[in-house]
């Protein structure tokens, strides 16, 4: 038998054994290979927390019943206080009002002492609307309108009468209205100040009190009076009358002007605690008070 074939054999099983190995080698790196990268990676991973556990929940709070009637405190109206003063300078256009014999038109002085007020009541922090400023003439609805759209408002008329004691000074208020017999609830607006006359009258007595210590003769309270232009009044309204247009010297009514605009700001001040308004009922209808 020849020796070549059996080196031949030989060879190639040495062959297929090494060429075994290297695969064996080449997978066997493979896998540390693996293997180290896999510890790295984890190596290199923060350890992962445990998770907080859930919080137990609480249970709500009992609340006390609120009954429906009684609103929450956040919730509970404010009290209206008095913030605005409406004034009503009389006359005015082609109605000149009282007249003197020295050609003094109570139309328009009245206007001097309606800015003099208006300055007294505003340094006492009071919003001040009038009714006119020039030398128109609003009807009474449109100043008692003025009046009624206001919300914690007093409502004054000033006047300048055509009699009376000179250097006096008198505060008029309505007198008290019968009873309605509107079975709708609704207010008519010529019966406005009906449910306002109580504050009215506390109103006229804290300004006549200090027209009194300023104007020797004056009453101490006020007057009561039909005013046509208090009658349609939602507010506390009153009507301040100076005497007189008939003086000898225009210059003794302007020396009242700032004896007059004082007392009513110290007047409308001291009736401020007082303001607490009725409850109105609601309408809608015509004739009758928004």
């Amino acid at each position: 038998m020849s020796l070549l074939p059996r080196r031949f054999g030989i060879l190639l099983l040495v062959t297929t054994i090494l060429n075994s190995l290297k695969i064996v080698g080449a997978l066997a790196v493979l896998l540390v290979s693996t293997f180290v990268a896999a510890f790295q990676v984890k190596a290199q991973t923060p350890p992962t927390q445990p998770a907080a556990p859930a919080p137990a929940p609480q249970a709500a709070a009992p609340t006390a019943a609120v009954p429906a009637s009684v609103p929450p405190p956040q919730m509970t109206a404010p009290r209206m206080g008095l913030n605005v003063v409406v004034l009503d300078p009389a006359h005015g256009g082609v109605d000149l009002g009282a007249r003197g014999t020295q050609g003094i038109r109570e139309s328009e002085i009245v206007l001097q002492f309606s800015e003099q007020v208006k300055r007294a009541l505003e340094a006492q922090g009071f919003q001040v609307v009038t009714t006119r400023e020039g030398n128109d003439n609003p009807s009474f609805d449109d100043r008692s309108a003025r009046a009624n759209a206001q919300r914690g408002a007093v409502f004054i008329t000033l006047h300048i009468s055509s009699m009376g004691l000179p250097g006096t000074v008198r505060t008029y208020v309505m007198p008290d209205f019968s009873p309605s017999n509107d079975v709708s609830g609704l207010i008519p607006w010529d019966r406005a100040q009906a449910p306002f006359t109580t504050l009215s009258h506390k109103l006229g007595d804290s300004v006549q009190a200090e027209l009194a210590k300023r104007f020797r003769g004056s009453p101490p309270t006020a007057q009561i009076a039909p005013v046509r232009q208090l009658r349609t009044t939602a507010a506390p309204a009153i009507a301040v009358e100076v005497s007189s247009v008939s003086v000898e010297n225009r210059a003794d009514l302007d020396r009242m002007i700032p004896g007059v605009a004082d007392a009513i700001a110290q007047g409308v001040v001291a009736f401020r605690p007082s303001y607490v308004l009725p409850t109105l009922p609601s309408s809608s209808g015509q004739g009758a008070l928004p």
